[in-house]
């Protein structure tokens, strides 16, 4: 097993509830401080495969997200979770899901972290802990027993930040924004359950008991004091963690 030496952080939450804003303040934070940022999204996007070890080299810090932009993690972006007239169960999409991720901290992530690279990631394993036994045809326990989830457990993140905001925001959010992803799971019933799912106390302590720190962060704010706060967060969390032995 790779010896941590980086800090990794998710970012988690419901459709609209505040995760990319939250990314794009750690984006922005890391480039104020001058740091060598490499953005694992963008490079698969442009060039349809994960980077390899020699393209992130030197980098300070890497900006990543789930389901990925490459291979499987496309399928499930452009097909699984697309609303269209097919229909892929929760099982088959947890199985989708925990390969892509497999592949993305087996190549990426857990390189990044031995080299002592701060990491952070918009979605992960808690993602699919959240989403998939809504979907049906899968439970958590035969969830938290697939390889890929498994695997990612076993490296947890050091932080888990959970953005919360009232559903009815996160569904006006969505309604407006300018590129819609037609994502099959931007439904007000569901997107219910799924909020209760990521508040329950169970959901925390399956990444606690594993010595994650979760945390929640209220965006039912200005965009601006959303950020600010996120970054102040980040930058608690990373201070408390320096002075550890």
């Amino acid at each position: 097993m790779m010896k941590r030496k980086g800090k990794f952080i998710i970012v988690d939450g419901i459709d609209g509830s505040g995760k990319g804003t939250i990314v794009d303040a750690y984006m922005a934070w890391a480039q104020a401080k001058q740091l060598h940022v490499f953005d694992v999204r963008a490079f698969a996007k442009s060039n349809q495969r994960l980077p390899e070890p020699k393209e992130w080299q030197g980098s300070d810090v890497l900006f990543s997200a789930e389901p990925t932009h490459a291979g499987i993690g496309h399928v499930i972006r452009e097909e699984i979770v697309r609303e269209n007239a097919r229909h892929y169960s929760g099982l088959e999409t947890a199985m989708a899901f925990s390969l892509d991720r497999h592949i993305l901290y087996q190549k990426v992530i857990l390189p990044a972290l031995a080299r002592g690279i701060l990491v952070i990631q918009e979605r992960s394993v808690s993602s699919s802990i959240a989403y998939q036994p809504l979907q049906g045809s899968v439970t958590l326990r035969q969830l938290l027993k697939l390889e890929g989830n498994a695997f990612t457990l076993k490296h947890r993140p050091d932080l888990l930040l959970i953005p919360v905001c009232p559903v009815s925001v996160c569904l006006k959010r969505l309604a407006n924004r300018s590129k819609k992803d037609q994502a099959i799971f931007e439904k007000r019933t569901f997107l219910t359950k799924l909020d209760k799912r990521y508040r329950s106390p169970w959901f925390a302590k399956i990444f606690r008991q594993r010595g994650s720190v979760v945390g929640f962060l209220d965006t039912n704010d200005t965009l601006a004091e959303t950020q600010k706060e996120a970054v102040g967060y980040m930058n608690d969390f990373l201070k408390r963690k320096s002075k550890l032995p």
